[in-house]
């Protein structure tokens, strides 16, 4: 028998409890699924960093730590985890992500705004350009950024996408390092975040990179909050420098309602929605790390402790 410990909220458990039973019987692996073992008989961690699991010493027979949610940087720092700990690629949540980014790149594309907000009775055509005529930017390379950056090209867009360390995907002009990531601001018409936070990635926008962005840029940030100084941005939709910001992570969730961002007419915030993971779909890649740490295989999806993701 194989003890799981499951270690996140109580609205977690009711919705991924009848998922993970299902997603380890699916692979016929014989689970003890529970939100209490004792420490020294739990072969493995389903983990929320927000749960009571803080301290990683007592779990001595622990396997891996797996975690549910597709950032870790509220997890890796920890010292007490000498464990290895996978974060989650969730196809559920890629997917999600993908829907959502490609609809807002296409709403900011073709001005929607303009008819959604503005019916005044006033008849001004807008012809917008054609996407092969748009250049998109994409920060962070990972699986969200990847598949965000291949569903954006597959519509027409020039995309250019930016990573820490040299990538090559088909179709997408991939760009590395400090000189990259200055090109690939100044292509950016239309800019989508989705780096890690880590303390190289902190205030990535910032005063001085924001003025790379073509004028007019639009800004897409489903990433993390800390990836822009938050005044900067603020500044830079001020003078027109940046059209519009739609923003769905912030420094502070929920977003105080005394934010400047809630009351500037070119801000756009959605509540964290842009992704979420999906509890089948999730389950079934926790089955398979489980499976994997049982026949001595390679898990899934590491994270890098040096390089924080």
């Amino acid at each position: 028998m194989i003890n799981v410990l499951f270690a996140a909220q109580a609205d977690r458990w009711e919705k991924y409890e009848h998922p993970l039973h299902t997603a380890f019987a699916d692979l016929g692996l014989k689970v003890d699924l529970r939100t209490y073992h004792a420490p020294d008989t739990v072969d493995y961690i389903v983990y929320a960093p927000n749960s009571d699991v803080q301290d990683f010493t007592p779990f001595t027979r622990c396997k891996a730590v797996l975690n549910l949610w597709a950032g870790v940087e509220n997890v890796v720092g920890n010292p007490t985890l000498t464990q290895p700990l996978a974060r989650m690629v969730d196809p559920g949540m890629t997917r999600g992500m993908v829907e959502w980014v490609t609809g807002h790149v296409l709403r900011h594309h073709l001005g929607m705004d303009r008819n959604i907000k503005d019916q005044n009775g006033q008849w001004h055509p807008y012809i917008p350009p054609l996407a092969q005529d748009r250049r998109v930017t994409v920060l962070g390379l990972g699986e969200l950024g990847t598949a965000c950056a291949r569903a954006i090209a597959g519509l027409g867009f020039p995309v250019t996408g930016w990573s820490r360390s040299a990538k090559q995907i088909d179709g997408i002009t991939c760009l590395h390092g400090s000189d990259g990531l200055k090109t690939a601001l100044e292509r950016a018409d239309i800019l989508v975040l989705l780096l890690p936070t880590t303390p190289a990635t902190e205030n990535t926008l910032n005063g001085e990179t924001l003025k790379l962005l073509p004028t007019g840029a639009f800004i897409i940030n489903p990433g993390r909050g800390p990836l822009i100084d938050d005044d900067a941005v603020l500044a830079a939709l001020d003078t027109g420098h940046v059209a519009h910001a739609t923003l769905d992570v912030f420094r502070i969730e929920p977003l105080p309602p005394e934010h400047p961002f809630w009351a500037h007419p070119r801000v756009t915030v959605t509540p964290h929605i842009a992704s979420e993971t999906r509890p089948v779909t999730s389950a079934q890649v926790i089955a398979e790390n489980v499976r994997r740490g049982e026949a001595g295989e390679d898990f899934l999806y590491l994270v890098d402790r040096k390089a924080g993701y």
